[in-house]
């Protein structure tokens, strides 16, 4: 999997975060670099070495937990851990699931599914369909 250049490469997800940070969060070998952009948007970079499977079809719930915590979601990822959401699951979600599903506020809700789960779906169907 090279790198193509796409916003959505894999490897570099758009996250949706209102206040500028830099952290390094507790995970082992995880650091987060985030950076602040025009439209409130963070750039995390996501590698193999954050513990996580490349592919979200083969993440753990632990792993969707995580990935929502690391994109500043720490409040939301409790909801994916309660409804013992997968990399699977994450992937089959819909826009309604995710905003009736979950009991998620309206606000957050959007950003997941917009920002996150439909990206990593449309990445995940480009790297299976070649």
């Amino acid at each position: 999997m090279g790198n193509s250049g796409n916003k959505w490469d894999f490897l570099q997800i758009h996250c949706v975060y209102v206040s500028e940070v830099k952290e390094t969060s507790v995970l082992p070998m995880l650091s987060v670099d985030m950076e602040n952009k025009e439209n409130g948007s963070l750039d995390v970079k996501n590698s193999v070495e954050n513990g996580r499977p490349p592919d979200p079809a083969d993440w753990a719930v632990t792993d969707v937990v995580n990935y929502f915590r690391t994109a500043g979601f720490e409040e939301q990822a409790i909801a994916f851990q309660e409804q013992e959401i997968d990399g699977k699951s994450l992937l089959l979600m819909t826009r309604n699931d995710v905003l009736t599903g979950l009991s998620l506020k309206l606000g957050p809700a959007l950003k997941i599914y917009e920002y996150h789960i439909k990206p990593l779906q449309t990445q995940h169907l480009k790297n299976n369909s070649l």
